[in-house]
Protein backbone atom coordinates (compact mmCIF):
# COMPACT_ATOMS: atom_id res chain seq x y z
CA UNK A 1 0.00 0.00 0.00
CA UNK A 2 1.45 3.39 -0.97
CA UNK A 3 1.07 6.63 0.95
CA UNK A 4 -1.77 7.91 -1.23
CA UNK A 5 -3.77 4.68 -0.79
CA UNK A 6 -3.17 4.74 2.94
CA UNK A 7 -4.52 8.30 3.14
CA UNK A 8 -7.63 7.40 1.12
CA UNK A 9 -8.21 4.40 3.32
CA UNK A 10 -8.12 6.56 6.40
CA UNK A 11 -11.05 8.54 5.01
CA UNK A 12 -13.18 5.61 6.10
CA UNK A 13 -12.51 6.33 9.77
CA UNK A 14 -15.95 6.21 11.34
CA UNK A 15 -17.70 9.23 12.81
CA UNK A 16 -18.20 7.25 16.00
CA UNK A 17 -14.45 6.76 16.35
CA UNK A 18 -13.74 10.43 15.74
CA UNK A 19 -16.39 11.55 18.19
CA UNK A 20 -15.10 9.16 20.82
CA UNK A 21 -11.97 11.31 20.94
CA UNK A 22 -14.17 14.27 21.89
CA UNK A 23 -16.29 12.50 24.44
CA UNK A 24 -14.55 13.98 27.46
CA UNK A 25 -16.30 16.73 29.37
CA UNK A 26 -13.16 18.83 29.51
CA UNK A 27 -13.16 21.95 27.34
CA UNK A 28 -10.16 22.08 25.04
CA UNK A 29 -7.38 24.54 25.76
CA UNK A 30 -6.97 25.23 22.04
CA UNK A 31 -9.41 24.75 19.15
CA UNK A 32 -8.26 24.61 15.53
CA UNK A 33 -10.52 24.52 12.47
CA UNK A 34 -9.11 23.39 9.14
CA UNK A 35 -11.05 25.12 6.37
CA UNK A 36 -10.71 26.82 2.98
CA UNK A 37 -9.55 30.42 3.32
CA UNK A 38 -9.05 33.45 1.10
CA UNK A 39 -5.84 35.24 1.99
CA UNK A 40 -5.09 38.73 0.69
CA UNK A 41 -1.29 38.84 0.70
CA UNK A 42 -1.15 42.26 -0.98
CA UNK A 43 -3.78 44.62 -2.42
CA UNK A 44 -5.56 42.69 -5.15
CA UNK A 45 -3.50 39.52 -4.67
CA UNK A 46 -5.75 36.78 -3.27
CA UNK A 47 -4.54 33.29 -2.37
CA UNK A 48 -7.16 30.54 -2.14
CA UNK A 49 -5.79 28.03 0.33
CA UNK A 50 -6.57 25.94 3.40
CA UNK A 51 -5.60 27.23 6.84
CA UNK A 52 -6.20 26.98 10.57
CA UNK A 53 -8.91 29.26 12.00
CA UNK A 54 -9.03 31.32 8.82
CA UNK A 55 -5.56 32.80 9.31
CA UNK A 56 -1.99 32.30 8.13
CA UNK A 57 -0.05 31.36 10.10
CA UNK A 58 -2.45 29.56 12.42
CA UNK A 59 -2.87 30.77 16.00
CA UNK A 60 0.33 30.99 18.04
CA UNK A 61 0.15 28.28 20.70
CA UNK A 62 2.16 29.53 23.67
CA UNK A 63 2.14 27.01 26.49
CA UNK A 64 4.05 26.59 29.79
CA UNK A 65 6.58 23.79 29.94
CA UNK A 66 5.32 20.79 31.89
CA UNK A 67 1.59 21.61 31.75
CA UNK A 68 -0.68 19.16 29.83
CA UNK A 69 -2.62 20.60 26.89
CA UNK A 70 -5.81 19.52 25.13
CA UNK A 71 -6.27 20.57 21.49
CA UNK A 72 -9.43 19.96 19.46
CA UNK A 73 -9.08 19.95 15.67
CA UNK A 74 -12.09 20.11 13.36
CA UNK A 75 -11.65 19.26 9.68
CA UNK A 76 -14.05 21.36 7.62
CA UNK A 77 -12.59 20.25 4.28
CA UNK A 78 -13.69 17.41 1.99
CA UNK A 79 -10.45 15.40 2.35
CA UNK A 80 -8.80 13.61 5.29
CA UNK A 81 -6.39 15.75 7.30
CA UNK A 82 -3.92 15.43 10.14
CA UNK A 83 -1.84 17.79 12.32
CA UNK A 84 1.79 17.05 13.16
CA UNK A 85 3.29 18.56 16.33
CA UNK A 86 6.76 19.13 14.95
CA UNK A 87 9.68 18.94 17.39
CA UNK A 88 7.58 17.78 20.35
CA UNK A 89 8.22 14.54 22.22
CA UNK A 90 4.72 13.07 22.03
CA UNK A 91 3.34 9.51 21.71
CA UNK A 92 3.16 8.12 18.18
CA UNK A 93 -0.64 8.00 18.37
CA UNK A 94 -0.73 11.78 18.89
CA UNK A 95 2.24 12.80 16.74
CA UNK A 96 0.19 13.44 13.62
CA UNK A 97 1.84 11.10 11.11
CA UNK A 98 -0.32 8.39 9.59
CA UNK A 99 2.79 6.28 8.91
CA UNK A 100 3.24 6.00 12.70
CA UNK A 101 -0.40 5.06 13.24
CA UNK A 102 -1.79 8.47 14.18
CA UNK A 103 -5.46 8.57 13.12
CA UNK A 104 -6.50 10.81 10.24
CA UNK A 105 -9.24 13.37 10.78
CA UNK A 106 -12.00 12.49 8.28
CA UNK A 107 -13.81 15.14 6.23
CA UNK A 108 -16.16 17.09 8.52
CA UNK A 109 -14.72 15.10 11.44
CA UNK A 110 -12.94 16.03 14.66
CA UNK A 111 -10.01 14.82 16.67
CA UNK A 112 -8.76 15.59 20.17
CA UNK A 113 -5.05 15.65 20.97
CA UNK A 114 -3.89 15.50 24.57
CA UNK A 115 -0.22 15.58 25.59
CA UNK A 116 2.31 17.42 27.72
CA UNK A 117 4.37 19.68 25.43
CA UNK A 118 8.10 19.11 25.73
CA UNK A 119 10.88 20.05 25.31
CA UNK A 120 10.78 23.79 25.94
CA UNK A 121 11.48 26.11 23.02
CA UNK A 122 10.27 27.02 19.55
CA UNK A 123 8.28 24.16 17.99
CA UNK A 124 5.52 24.30 15.36
CA UNK A 125 2.53 22.45 13.96
CA UNK A 126 1.53 21.66 10.37
CA UNK A 127 -0.34 19.33 8.07
CA UNK A 128 1.39 16.04 7.26
CA UNK A 129 -0.51 14.79 4.22
CA UNK A 130 0.39 13.70 0.70
CA UNK A 131 0.42 16.25 -2.14
CA UNK A 132 2.12 14.48 -5.04
CA UNK A 133 1.48 16.55 -8.16
CA UNK A 134 -1.29 18.60 -6.51
CA UNK A 135 0.49 21.78 -5.46
CA UNK A 136 -2.61 23.09 -3.66
CA UNK A 137 -2.40 20.51 -0.89
CA UNK A 138 -0.25 19.57 2.12
CA UNK A 139 2.57 22.03 2.90
CA UNK A 140 1.82 24.02 -0.26
CA UNK A 141 -1.20 25.35 1.67
CA UNK A 142 -1.39 27.66 4.69
CA UNK A 143 -1.69 24.85 7.24
CA UNK A 144 1.07 25.76 9.69
CA UNK A 145 1.51 27.66 12.93
CA UNK A 146 4.04 28.36 15.69
CA UNK A 147 4.04 26.43 18.97
CA UNK A 148 6.19 27.94 21.71
CA UNK A 149 6.79 25.90 24.85
CA UNK A 150 7.69 28.52 27.45
CA UNK A 151 10.65 27.35 29.55
CA UNK A 152 10.26 27.25 33.32
CA UNK A 153 13.20 29.65 33.55
CA UNK A 154 13.20 32.39 30.91
CA UNK A 155 15.72 35.22 31.18
CA UNK A 156 13.42 37.57 29.28
CA UNK A 157 16.47 39.60 28.28
CA UNK A 158 14.72 41.40 25.41
CA UNK A 159 12.33 44.28 24.79
CA UNK A 160 10.16 42.70 22.09
CA UNK A 161 9.48 39.16 20.92
CA UNK A 162 8.38 38.68 17.29
CA UNK A 163 7.34 35.48 15.47
CA UNK A 164 7.96 35.38 11.70
CA UNK A 165 6.87 32.58 9.34
CA UNK A 166 8.17 32.28 5.78
CA UNK A 167 6.07 30.72 3.03
CA UNK A 168 5.91 30.45 -0.76
CA UNK A 169 2.67 30.43 -2.77
CA UNK A 170 1.04 29.33 -6.04
CA UNK A 171 3.39 26.51 -6.80
CA UNK A 172 3.69 25.13 -10.33
CA UNK A 173 6.02 22.59 -11.83
CA UNK A 174 9.01 23.53 -13.91
CA UNK A 175 12.02 21.68 -15.26
CA UNK A 176 15.02 21.38 -12.98
CA UNK A 177 18.62 21.79 -14.01
CA UNK A 178 19.20 18.02 -13.98
CA UNK A 179 16.08 17.26 -16.10
CA UNK A 180 14.04 16.46 -12.98
CA UNK A 181 11.13 18.61 -11.81
CA UNK A 182 11.25 21.60 -9.50
CA UNK A 183 8.42 23.52 -7.85
CA UNK A 184 8.31 27.19 -8.81
CA UNK A 185 6.36 29.91 -7.00
CA UNK A 186 4.74 33.23 -7.85
CA UNK A 187 4.65 34.91 -4.44
CA UNK A 188 6.28 34.79 -1.03
CA UNK A 189 5.17 36.10 2.35
CA UNK A 190 6.41 36.67 5.86
CA UNK A 191 3.45 35.83 8.08
CA UNK A 192 0.46 36.69 5.84
CA UNK A 193 1.77 39.58 3.73
CA UNK A 194 4.19 40.32 0.94
CA UNK A 195 6.97 42.83 1.55
CA UNK A 196 5.47 46.30 1.98
CA UNK A 197 1.85 45.12 2.15
CA UNK A 198 1.54 44.57 5.89
CA UNK A 199 2.25 46.46 9.07
CA UNK A 200 5.95 47.02 9.81
CA UNK A 201 7.76 45.76 12.87
CA UNK A 202 7.95 48.92 14.95
CA UNK A 203 11.02 49.36 17.13
CA UNK A 204 12.91 52.01 19.09
CA UNK A 205 16.60 52.75 19.13
CA UNK A 206 18.37 50.73 21.81
CA UNK A 207 15.83 47.94 21.91
CA UNK A 208 16.89 44.29 21.88
CA UNK A 209 14.38 42.32 19.79
CA UNK A 210 14.07 38.54 19.83
CA UNK A 211 12.89 37.11 16.50
CA UNK A 212 11.57 33.54 16.28
CA UNK A 213 11.81 32.66 12.56
CA UNK A 214 10.22 29.60 10.93
CA UNK A 215 10.64 28.48 7.33
CA UNK A 216 7.24 26.96 6.54
CA UNK A 217 7.94 26.65 2.81
CA UNK A 218 7.08 23.32 1.24
CA UNK A 219 10.33 23.09 -0.70
CA UNK A 220 12.50 26.24 -0.64
CA UNK A 221 15.46 27.19 1.52
CA UNK A 222 15.63 30.89 2.40
CA UNK A 223 18.41 33.27 3.39
CA UNK A 224 17.42 36.21 5.60
CA UNK A 225 19.25 39.39 6.58
CA UNK A 226 18.23 42.60 8.33
CA UNK A 227 19.67 45.59 6.46
CA UNK A 228 22.00 47.68 8.55
CA UNK A 229 22.00 45.19 11.42
CA UNK A 230 23.62 41.96 12.57
CA UNK A 231 21.84 38.87 13.91
CA UNK A 232 22.97 36.97 16.99
CA UNK A 233 21.95 33.30 16.68
CA UNK A 234 20.69 32.02 20.05
CA UNK A 235 18.82 28.81 19.19
CA UNK A 236 18.17 26.43 16.32
CA UNK A 237 14.99 24.37 16.08
CA UNK A 238 14.07 25.70 19.53
CA UNK A 239 17.25 24.46 21.22
CA UNK A 240 19.92 26.87 22.55
CA UNK A 241 23.14 26.65 20.55
CA UNK A 242 26.29 25.81 22.54
CA UNK A 243 28.20 28.59 20.72
CA UNK A 244 26.27 31.78 19.96
CA UNK A 245 27.53 33.68 16.91
CA UNK A 246 26.72 37.02 15.32
CA UNK A 247 26.15 36.78 11.57
CA UNK A 248 25.03 38.97 8.67
CA UNK A 249 22.49 36.46 7.38
CA UNK A 250 20.88 33.19 8.41
CA UNK A 251 19.88 30.21 6.30
CA UNK A 252 16.69 28.26 6.99
CA UNK A 253 15.75 25.12 5.08
CA UNK A 254 12.12 23.92 5.10
CA UNK A 255 11.00 23.24 8.72
CA UNK A 256 14.05 24.83 10.33
CA UNK A 257 13.60 27.48 13.02
CA UNK A 258 15.99 30.13 14.25
CA UNK A 259 15.91 32.35 17.34
CA UNK A 260 17.98 35.51 16.79
CA UNK A 261 18.57 38.74 18.68
CA UNK A 262 18.85 42.00 16.76
CA UNK A 263 20.12 45.10 18.54
CA UNK A 264 18.28 48.12 17.18
CA UNK A 265 21.15 50.57 16.80
CA UNK A 266 20.56 52.11 13.36
CA UNK A 267 17.51 54.44 13.24
CA UNK A 268 15.74 54.40 9.92
CA UNK A 269 13.37 52.27 7.88
CA UNK A 270 14.89 48.97 6.83
CA UNK A 271 14.02 45.66 5.20
CA UNK A 272 14.39 42.32 6.94
CA UNK A 273 14.20 39.96 4.00
CA UNK A 274 15.63 37.46 1.56
CA UNK A 275 19.19 38.20 0.54
CA UNK A 276 18.36 37.19 -3.05
CA UNK A 277 16.63 39.96 -4.97
CA UNK A 278 14.22 37.74 -6.93
CA UNK A 279 12.80 36.29 -3.72
CA UNK A 280 12.48 39.75 -2.13
CA UNK A 281 10.64 41.00 -5.22
CA UNK A 282 8.32 38.00 -4.90
CA UNK A 283 7.45 39.29 -1.41
CA UNK A 284 9.86 37.62 1.01
CA UNK A 285 10.49 40.47 3.43
CA UNK A 286 9.08 42.71 6.15
CA UNK A 287 9.74 46.35 7.05
CA UNK A 288 11.55 47.32 10.26
CA UNK A 289 10.51 50.84 11.21
CA UNK A 290 12.15 52.87 13.97
CA UNK A 291 9.97 55.29 15.95
CA UNK A 292 9.82 58.71 14.32
CA UNK A 293 11.33 57.45 11.05
CA UNK A 294 9.67 57.52 7.65
CA UNK A 295 10.62 57.05 4.05
CA UNK A 296 11.25 54.21 1.65
CA UNK A 297 12.53 51.05 3.35
CA UNK A 298 16.22 50.56 2.65
CA UNK A 299 17.99 47.41 1.57
CA UNK A 300 21.73 46.83 1.54
CA UNK A 301 23.19 43.52 0.48
CA UNK A 302 25.08 41.72 3.24
CA UNK A 303 28.58 40.47 2.59
CA UNK A 304 28.61 37.01 1.08
CA UNK A 305 27.77 34.55 3.83
CA UNK A 306 28.44 30.83 3.85
CA UNK A 307 26.27 28.92 6.27
CA UNK A 308 28.09 26.42 8.46
CA UNK A 309 26.44 24.57 11.35
CA UNK A 310 29.89 23.85 12.75
CA UNK A 311 30.30 27.46 13.90
CA UNK A 312 27.52 26.96 16.46
CA UNK A 313 28.69 23.59 17.83
CA UNK A 314 31.52 22.54 20.10
CA UNK A 315 34.50 21.30 18.09
CA UNK A 316 34.98 18.21 20.20
CA UNK A 317 33.96 14.62 19.89
CA UNK A 318 30.60 13.52 21.27
CA UNK A 319 30.24 10.37 23.33
CA UNK A 320 30.36 7.12 21.39
CA UNK A 321 27.03 5.61 20.33
CA UNK A 322 25.83 2.13 21.17
CA UNK A 323 25.11 1.43 17.52
CA UNK A 324 25.59 3.04 14.09
CA UNK A 325 22.92 3.03 11.39
CA UNK A 326 24.01 3.65 7.80
CA UNK A 327 21.55 5.61 5.61
CA UNK A 328 22.42 6.36 1.99
CA UNK A 329 20.30 8.81 -0.02
CA UNK A 330 19.90 8.67 -3.79
CA UNK A 331 17.37 9.40 -6.51
CA UNK A 332 15.98 7.68 -9.56
CA UNK A 333 14.97 9.66 -12.64
CA UNK A 334 11.27 9.00 -13.36
CA UNK A 335 11.14 10.65 -16.76
CA UNK A 336 10.82 14.17 -18.13
CA UNK A 337 7.89 16.08 -16.65
CA UNK A 338 7.88 14.25 -13.33
CA UNK A 339 9.55 14.40 -9.92
CA UNK A 340 12.46 12.11 -9.14
CA UNK A 341 11.89 9.03 -6.98
CA UNK A 342 13.95 9.19 -3.79
CA UNK A 343 15.60 6.26 -2.05
CA UNK A 344 17.07 5.42 1.34
CA UNK A 345 19.50 2.50 1.11
CA UNK A 346 18.22 1.84 -2.41
CA UNK A 347 14.52 1.65 -1.49
CA UNK A 348 11.59 4.09 -1.72
CA UNK A 349 8.70 4.40 0.73
CA UNK A 350 6.63 2.35 1.43
CA UNK A 351 9.11 -0.40 0.52
CA UNK A 352 11.90 1.01 2.69
CA UNK A 353 13.26 -1.14 5.50
CA UNK A 354 12.31 -0.29 9.08
CA UNK A 355 15.13 -0.21 11.64
CA UNK A 356 14.76 -1.76 15.09
CA UNK A 357 15.57 0.34 18.18
CA UNK A 358 15.94 -0.62 21.82
CA UNK A 359 14.78 1.87 24.40
CA UNK A 360 17.60 3.67 26.18
CA UNK A 361 20.25 3.00 23.52
CA UNK A 362 22.18 5.80 21.81
CA UNK A 363 22.12 5.53 18.00
CA UNK A 364 24.23 7.30 15.41
CA UNK A 365 22.71 7.91 11.98
CA UNK A 366 25.50 8.01 9.40
CA UNK A 367 23.81 9.78 6.48
CA UNK A 368 25.56 9.71 3.11
CA UNK A 369 23.89 11.92 0.50
CA UNK A 370 24.85 10.59 -2.92
CA UNK A 371 22.25 12.73 -4.70
CA UNK A 372 22.66 16.16 -6.31
CA UNK A 373 20.13 17.78 -3.95
CA UNK A 374 20.43 19.03 -0.38
CA UNK A 375 18.05 17.29 2.03
CA UNK A 376 16.59 18.82 5.22
CA UNK A 377 16.03 15.56 7.09
CA UNK A 378 13.65 15.37 10.07
CA UNK A 379 13.31 12.78 12.82
CA UNK A 380 9.88 12.67 14.49
CA UNK A 381 9.30 12.58 18.27
CA UNK A 382 13.02 12.90 19.10
CA UNK A 383 15.78 15.51 19.04
CA UNK A 384 19.28 14.66 17.84
CA UNK A 385 22.81 15.88 18.47
CA UNK A 386 24.94 16.76 15.43
CA UNK A 387 28.13 14.71 15.88
CA UNK A 388 30.02 14.95 12.58
CA UNK A 389 29.78 17.12 9.47
CA UNK A 390 32.05 16.70 6.45
CA UNK A 391 34.63 14.89 8.55
CA UNK A 392 34.65 17.29 11.52
CA UNK A 393 33.69 15.87 14.92
CA UNK A 394 31.12 18.01 16.78
CA UNK A 395 29.00 17.99 19.92
CA UNK A 396 26.35 20.01 21.71
CA UNK A 397 24.30 21.21 18.73
CA UNK A 398 20.76 19.83 19.16
CA UNK A 399 18.25 19.93 16.31
CA UNK A 400 15.30 18.08 14.77
CA UNK A 401 15.98 19.13 11.14
CA UNK A 402 19.41 19.04 9.52
CA UNK A 403 20.43 19.87 5.97
CA UNK A 404 22.58 17.07 4.57
CA UNK A 405 24.30 18.74 1.66
CA UNK A 406 24.56 17.12 -1.76
CA UNK A 407 27.58 14.85 -1.99
CA UNK A 408 28.31 15.03 1.74
CA UNK A 409 28.08 12.86 4.84
CA UNK A 410 26.52 13.95 8.14
CA UNK A 411 26.20 12.10 11.43
CA UNK A 412 23.70 12.69 14.22
CA UNK A 413 23.02 10.88 17.51
CA UNK A 414 19.73 10.34 19.30
CA UNK A 415 18.67 8.37 22.35
CA UNK A 416 15.77 5.98 21.84
CA UNK A 417 13.69 7.49 24.63
CA UNK A 418 10.18 7.68 23.14
CA UNK A 419 8.80 4.21 22.26
CA UNK A 420 6.61 3.74 19.22
CA UNK A 421 6.92 3.97 15.47
CA UNK A 422 9.12 6.92 14.55
CA UNK A 423 9.16 8.53 11.09
CA UNK A 424 12.31 9.79 9.39
CA UNK A 425 12.03 11.79 6.16
CA UNK A 426 13.18 14.69 4.05
CA UNK A 427 11.09 17.77 4.86
CA UNK A 428 10.99 18.88 1.26
CA UNK A 429 7.40 17.98 0.34
CA UNK A 430 8.13 16.57 -3.13
CA UNK A 431 11.01 14.44 -1.80
CA UNK A 432 8.84 13.03 1.00
CA UNK A 433 5.92 12.37 -1.34
CA UNK A 434 8.09 10.48 -3.80
CA UNK A 435 9.84 8.03 -1.54
CA UNK A 436 12.15 9.80 0.94
CA UNK A 437 10.73 8.26 4.15
CA UNK A 438 11.38 5.35 6.46
CA UNK A 439 10.37 4.15 9.93
CA UNK A 440 12.21 3.25 13.09
CA UNK A 441 10.45 0.78 15.37
CA UNK A 442 11.08 0.00 19.02
CA UNK A 443 11.48 -3.70 19.93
Amino acid sequence: MNRRSFLRGCAALSAASALHCLGEEQTADVALKIAPTQLEIAPGKIIHTVAYNGQVPGPLIRWPEGRPITIDVENQTDTPEIVHWHGLWVPASADGAMEEGSPMIPPQGRQRYHFTPQPAGFRWYHTHTFAGHNLKKAMYTGQFGCFYVVPKVDSGNYDQEIFLTLHDWNGHMGGGGDASMDVNYDYATINDKMLGAGEPVRVRKGQRVLFHILNASATLTHWLACSGHLMQVMAMDGNPVPVSKTVQAVRLAPAERMDVFIEMTQPGTWILGETREDYRKAGMGIVIEYAGQQGKPQWTDPAETLWDYKRFARLEKAQDPDERIQLTFHSRFRGHGDFDAWTINGKSWPKTDSVALREGKRYRLVMENQSMDDHPVHLHRHSFEVTRLEGTALSGLTKDVLVVKAGSTAEVDFVASNPGLTLFHCHQQSHMDFGFMMLFRYV
